[in-house]
Order: C-alpha cells, then sequence, then structure tokens
C-alpha cells in the first residue's frame, strides 16, 4: 500500500513467456499489494511461466478476444479486489516497472487521478529502439488528437498507465473496443469526464521478444484513433452523440 492506499496491478498478457519474468520480478512489491494477469488465450507458455513466479491471481480467456477485452477483465478484477490505484503494465517489458511509486503516488498524494508513462517526454522513444515509422506516427496522431480534444498530452499510446479506481468506475470502458483502440477510447472518455492526466518520462525498450502489431493493424489502429477524437470533437459540441462518452458509475 502506499497511503493506505491498495495498489493492484495489472497485466494483460499474449505470448509473454519470454518477457513476463523480466517484468514481474521489476515490480516493486513493496508499495504493490496484488498482481493481476489476464492471459488472452496464449498459445505459447504465458501461463505457465505466470505460475511458476507465483502470481496468484491469473485469469484464462478461453478464446482470444483482443486486447480490449483483456483489460476489461483486467480493471473488472482489481475493482473486485477492491483495488484503490491500478496500474496497467504490458508484461512484454518495453515498459520499465520501477516507475510505478512515482506515478502511484502522483495519485495516492490527491495530485492527479491518472498518470501516463509517456514514450515521447524527454529523447527515450527513439534511443529505446521505436522504429521511426511508429515514432513518426505516434506524433502525427497525437498532433491531431491534442487538436480535437482540446488537449496536450505528449502521447495517447501509452501502455502504462495507472489510474484511481474511481475514473474506471465512471468512464464506461465496457462500450469501448475490444482491439487496440480500446487504449484511446478510455483516455478520450477520461478526457471527456473532466479528469486530469498527468505524464511522466518512460524510458523505452524495443526488443525482438516485445509485443508488437503488424503495418495493415496499425494502420487500422491509426484510423481508429482519427475516428475516437472526431466522435470526441463532434460529442462535446452536442453536434452528434455517442454512447463512448456517456458517464456513469459501473461499480
Amino acid at each position: 500500500m502506499i497511503r493506505n492506499k491498495k495498489v493492484v496491478v495489472v497485466l494483460p498478457a499474449y505470448n509473454a513467456e519470454k518477457t513476463l519474468k523480466r517484468t514481474y520480478q521489476e515490480i516493486p512489491f513493496d508499495i504493490v499489494d496484488e498482481v493481476i494477469l489476464v492471459d488472452d488465450k496464449s498459445y505459447d507458455k504465458t501461463v505457465q511461466a505466470a505460475k511458476e513466479l507465483g502470481i496468484k491471481h491469473i485469469i484464462l480467456h478461453n478464446e482470444n478476444r483482443g486486447y480490449g477485452a483483456n483489460q476489461k477483465t483486467c480493471y473488472k478484477e482489481a475493482l473486485k479486489l477492491g483495488a484503490d490505484i491500478i496500474v496497467m503494465l504490458h508484461p512484454d517489458y518495453q515498459y520499465n516497472p520501477k516507475l510505478i511509486p512515482s506515478m502511484v503516488s502522483l495519485i495516492a498524494n490527491g495530485l492527479y487521478p491518472v498518470v501516463l508513462g509517456s514514450r515521447i517526454l524527454g529523447k527515450g522513444a527513439l534511443k529505446g529502439g521505436m522504429p521511426v515509422y511508429k515514432y513518426i506516427s505516434n506524433r502525427v496522431l497525437t498532433f491531431i488528437q491534442n487538436i480535437l480534444l482540446g488537449a496536450k498530452l505528449s502521447e495517447y499510446h501509452t501502455g502504462f498507465r495507472a489510474y484511481r479506481s474511481d475514473v474506471l468506475c465512471k468512464i464506461n470502458y465496457e462500450n469501448n473496443s475490444d482491439d487496440f483502440i480500446f487504449d484511446n477510447q478510455v483516455l478520450a472518455q477520461i478526457h471527456y469526464a473532466n479528469f486530469e492526466i498527468a505524464e511522466i518520462t518512460c524510458p523505452t525498450k524495443y526488443a525482438s521478444d516485445s509485443s508488437s502489431i503488424n503495418l495493415k493493424r496499425s494502420v487500422k489502429y491509426g484510423f481508429g484513433v482519427l475516428i475516437t477524437s472526431l466522435k470526441y470533437f463532434l460529442h462535446k459540441r452536442t453536434f452528434l452523440k455517442f454512447n463512448l462518452f456517456k458517464t456513469e458509475f459501473l461499480y
């Protein structure tokens, strides 16, 4: 715990056998109370690796539902455990778990309800091996999103996030996509609900065994990002209304 706040780390896993151990061993268990791993029907030995590490909360999807669906399960289980602060961390070792204390302290001390680990702040993205085309597309999409959402984030595409539990209770994330666009939809919903978002610099590690999506899915994701931002813009100005931005306490 930190300031009597229960901290739960969720790991949305898919074929993370090779990187799970390195990720898990760097989680700061002096403040992290529970770890939940949700396996989205991996075809490698992710689940076996998780059991060998002693992870108590392992949830298995009986079919591959998608990255967004994985997170939906992660958050529901974390809330069931009574989490006050939920940290979503990719188990592919792209993000440094040692930053968890910094992220959750901003929430536990009442400064911000949401904290993102940004690969773009500073100069860590390209230095850490982010492909140039991904860096450029990240910057272009973020620029457009900031205009349409009226925000000033350095990136919307990070897989390292910390949330105060009531944030996830208020936004209607169950209505979101089961695919990769889920992350962007969540940030648009959070911004619409007027929760402030903080960012901290996060060094990035791109390696051959880190997860990545191919070019075709990247293009699909990019269009999904633009559509989500446009929906926000239209909804905010009451031109059209979308269920994506209905705020209600779900738990």
